[in-house]
């Protein structure tokens, strides 16, 4: 056989082996499967291995932690048996649900995440919040029962009711959030949404997954989606620090379903809250627009004494330095209101005895408008 026969066998057996290489890729590459939530809306079901938020620099050397170390049974429901979480997107074994980002969605949330509401500080323009928080303690977490409220909020404007746990020495913060936010300016649309945003020790936070560092475990809810039409049920929101790892965990439940372990932030992101943190809280929080006003929060209602005529945040725990749980109220706790001529705060009280367990709640929430103050 000729060398010039030979030569032309070893490239076409190259040329194939390359093509082979390229569809492999493209298979690794490609979701298994796809939910198309809306319009704009499309979750991908990727490798979870293979997921974005493992391509943060803090994380070249991480390994994925599949479940908490420690069964929390405490995060059961308390309104009745624990139930079955029905499935809504469900991706196959080995994948994680994974919202489709545009280039857009991404540099609005970059965007949003620099100039985002820091809990440790009053110091934020345009920025009014109206909760309770509780500081210079050492706590391993944080777990409350909320709704969220559909909104009229412009796109420059933005609403949340959330929970919180962080951290602060001199110009440095650490913190994670969770809850209910609706932010045009970052997910294109006025809809109520789960989210969970970070900051940590390179000085740089993101939203749910819209930049790498959320590390997302559970196959069938995804860090952040949007609410269904209406009010949504009643969820529990809770991020505990895991006893045997450190990283920071987000779990969620809604109504009478079962807790679902969604994922957790890794403990290298932060430097701050190694060890627990020595602040939580749990409120409201908007963001006014440019030219001045400021949005509703919660559901546009002041409070004014009637439990249900404004929204309401009930069972308010935290764990403690020893991972015991216990009522926020049996801290120290400090009322957050800074323009009570937008929002108000009524701390609850139950008559001892009361049918109905709310444990420590609040109402919180107003109409915002043009007189909220800087």
């Amino acid at each position: 056989m000729s060398t010039g026969i030979v030569m032309a066998l070893v490239m076409n057996l190259l040329h194939l082996l390359f093509l082979a290489v390229l569809v492999h890729s493209d298979q690794n590459m490609a979701p298994l499967r796809s939910f198309k939530i809306s319009e704009n809306v499309t979750y991908d079901c990727l490798d979870i291995y293979k997921q974005p938020g493992l391509d943060h620099p803090l994380l070249k050397n991480h390994t994925i932690q599949m479940k908490p170390s420690v069964s929390r049974p405490e995060l059961n429901n308390q309104f009745g048996k624990n139930k079955t979480y029905k499935k809504k997107m469900g991706c196959p074994d080995g994948t994680i649900p994974i919202l489709r980002s545009s280039e857009e969605y991404i540099s609005n949330a970059k965007n949003f995440a620099e100039k985002y509401f820091h809990p440790l500080s009053s110091d934020s323009p345009g920025t009014h919040i109206a909760g309770v928080r509780s500081s210079n303690g050492s706590y391993r977490g944080i777990l409350a029962w909320f709704d969220g409220f559909p909104l009229n909020i412009e796109r420059d404007q933005a609403s949340y009711s959330q929970v919180y746990i962080g951290s602060g020495l001199d110009n440095q913060v650490n913190f994670i959030q969770t809850g209910y936010m609706i932010n045009p300016g970052v997910f294109g649309d006025g809809r109520l949404w789960t989210y969970g945003f970070w900051k940590g020790k390179d000085g740089k936070g993101c939203y749910n997954t819209a930049c790498p560092g959320f590390v997302q475990v559970s196959r069938d809810v995804p860090i952040g989606k949007p609410a269904g039409p209406g009010v949504p049920d009643w969820t529990r929101c809770s991020i505990h620090q895991d006893k045997g790892t450190g990283n920071w965990w987000l779990t969620q439940q809604v109504s009478d379903k079962a807790y679902i372990d969604i994922g957790y932030w890794p403990k290298e992101l932060f430097n701050l809250i190694s060890n627990g943190a020595n602040m939580v809280g749990v409120g409201g929080v908007v963001q006014a627009s440019h030219s001045g006003p400021s949005p509703p929060m919660g559901n546009g209602n002041f409070p004014n004494g009637d439990r249900m005529g404004s929204a309401i945040i009930i069972n308010i725990d935290v764990l403690d330095s020893n991972y015991e749980q216990r009522r926020m109220d049996s801290f120290p706790i400090e009322k957050l209101v800074d323009s009570p001529n937008c929002y108000g705060l009524g701390i609850g009280k139950v008559k001892p005895f009361h049918r109905t367990h709310l444990g420590f709640f609040f109402n919180y929430g107003g109409p915002g408008g043009n007189s909220c103050g800087v």
